[in-house]
């Protein structure tokens, strides 16, 4: 092979190389938008997805609005303090994701709104606007507490699975309970129960 053969293979394998280097960066992966709790949303069998927490969150307010339990509140809109929300599933889960959302959808209703002064165990979600309505009280000198709530929302987040052969079944229970602080009666309960089923050789249960 003389020395211009020998050049010209080197180059057709330096310029194959550079060709396969360079379409191996150029690939991207395609990514899009997805609404919230859509169809095309990931589902994950072993925890809990973004349309779960929609999903029971938008089944919670509406059964609460139907019930019609707010409008029985003196004053209008009510008041609504949030109490504890017990987690009692297998995996670490932000609660408060499934509370914010609720809270959020009640408020736009106009029919409620949430106090954030006043919390479990006397801590409030803002200390500012809680500093701020104690000092407006010294200064007016009204030696009454922060006003109560007509009402208090608590719940529960529940799991169980179930396993046959390859096949796995996990559902996801949301319950939740308003409670009217001048009675102590719990006035509106519910729950949603989210199953999902599928089959993956690999899952540890």
């Amino acid at each position: 092979m003389t020395s211009d053969n020998k050049n010209n293979s080197s180059y057709c394998l330096i310029l194959a190389i550079f060709f396969v280097v360079s379409s191996i960066g150029c690939q991207t992966t395609e990514t899009k938008y997805v609404a919230p709790g859509g169809s095309e949303s990931i589902i994950s069998l072993n925890q809990i997805n973004t349309q779960d927490w929609v999903n029971a969150a938008d089944q919670m307010v509406q059964s609460l609005i139907v019930s019609g339990v707010i409008e029985r509140a003196e004053r209008q809109p009510a008041v609504l303090g949030i109490s504890r929300i017990i987690n009692d599933t297998q995996q670490r889960v932000d609660t408060d994701a499934l509370v914010k959302k609720i809270r959020v959808a009640l408020n736009k209703t106009g029919k409620v709104v949430t106090t954030t002064t006043l919390g479990l165990g006397g801590r409030s979600e803002d200390p500012m606007a809680k500093s701020a309505a104690e000092m407006k009280r010294f200064m007016n000198d009204d030696p009454q507490a922060l006003d109560l709530p007509d009402f208090s929302l608590s719940g529960k987040l529940l799991e169980q699975r179930a396993a046959d052969g390859k096949n796995r079944q996990v559902t996801y229970t949301f319950q939740l309970s308003l409670t009217q602080l001048s009675t102590g009666y719990a006035i509106w309960e519910d729950e949603v129960n989210i199953q999902k089923v599928g089959r993956k050789s690999n899952l540890s249960w």
